[in-house]
């Protein structure tokens, strides 16, 4: 069980109080339990610190802990991470292959990789060392999978996907099916072939129940670092950037490309071809309509710098107060 100074050196913060307390686990700061550690990372939640019973705190303001023990840091939720980890160490492959799946002869499968039951690997295959694939997962021909990712149960991969290393996909996620492309001929509805794939990066998470479509003539590209929440909707030859973080719900249209470091609330949609520039945030349900150059936040439908936003919102509330307001006078200049 470790001391609250091995916890200090874990997450390199300062100790307050007892180094030598014991830490059984960890607990949230509302229903904080005896012996556990606890984190403070947001101001809503100092109005449990003088009823929590969790032993320890870690915060980054040192004079809101007062008596108690704990560790300061620059990033609480951070340093909570590390010590979740300490606790919950992640599940290591069982580097066995089970009997029910199905794998093609010319698959190559590294070393110490976990194959669950109802697994399928087509041909061409190719899963490097320290894979995790889970149960009834299929694997289409020419796909790759990188060095110490995994794969939960359910995903489907069609052909030529391209899995980075330390990549985690969440079930049901669903890479490489056809883009939503269609053109018109007298009246029928002609399909677009699909010939690009989709390649992703190096230590990307997707989602559970997320589908990123195959490109069209080029490739889908999910670069390094990308965070993809559940149930989100990458259309066919967009490009997210490094660092990107895209929450629920949202919807990506067809060639949009965003820059490095997007962050998106949740249920943002994209539409088709736009160029979107490094660190932009979006506030949830923004709908984007045009090219934006970056380094700002946007809200709204269609989505404008928030201080944009902001002063629309207040203009048309103050419309609606006058107009409110004039109704009652003609309503009193009739009644006199």
């Amino acid at each position: 069980m470790p001391t609250l100074k091995k916890i200090a050196s874990l997450v390199d913060g300062e100790i307050i109080g007892d180094p030598m307390i014991n830490i059984s686990g960890v607990s949230e700061i509302q229903n904080g339990k005896p012996g556990t550690i606890t984190f403070l990372g947001n101001a809503k939640y100092n109005k449990y610190l003088n009823s929590t019973t969790a032993s320890a705190i870690i915060s980054h303001d040192k004079s809101i802990l007062s008596e108690r023990n704990g560790i300061i840091v620059k990033n609480p939720t951070l340093a909570i991470s590390k010590v979740l980890s300490l606790f919950f160490p992640k599940e290591k492959p069982t580097a066995s292959i089970h009997p029910k799946s199905t794998i093609h002869d010319n698959a190559e499968i590294g070393n110490n990789v976990t194959i669950e039951a109802g697994v399928v690997i087509e041909a061409g295959v190719v899963i490097r060392d320290n894979v995790w694939i889970g149960a009834n997962t299929v694997l289409g021909p020419n796909s790759k999978i990188g060095y110490n990712s995994r794969l939960y149960a359910n995903v489907t991969l069609y052909h030529n996907v391209e899995i980075g290393d330390s990549a985690i996909i969440h079930s049901g996620a669903v890479i490489g099916s056809d883009g939503f492309g269609f053109t018109n001929d007298n009246g029928k509805n002609i399909k677009i072939p699909h010939t690009g794939s989709v390649i992703i990066g190096n230590d990307v998470e997707i989602g559970a129940s997320t589908t990123i479509d195959r490109g069209t003539i080029g490739n889908t590209v999910i670069k390094d670092d990308v965070k993809l929440d559940n149930q989100v909707q990458i259309a066919h030859n967009v490009k997210i950037g490094i660092g990107s973080r895209i929450s629920g719900g949202a919807c990506v249209g067809g060639s949009t490309e965003l820059g490095d470091n997007t962050i998106t609330g949740g249920m943002v949609g994209f539409i088709n071809s736009l160029v979107i520039g490094p660190n932009s945030t979006f506030a949830a349900t923004s709908v984007v309509t045009k090219s934006l150059p970056g380094n700002q936040i946007y809200a709204g439908n269609p989505a404008r710098e928030i201080k944009i936003q902001h002063k629309r919102e207040a203009a048309f509330a103050e419309i609606a107060r006058i107009k409110k307001r004039l109704d009652q006078l003609q309503n009193q200049v009739k009644n006199n």
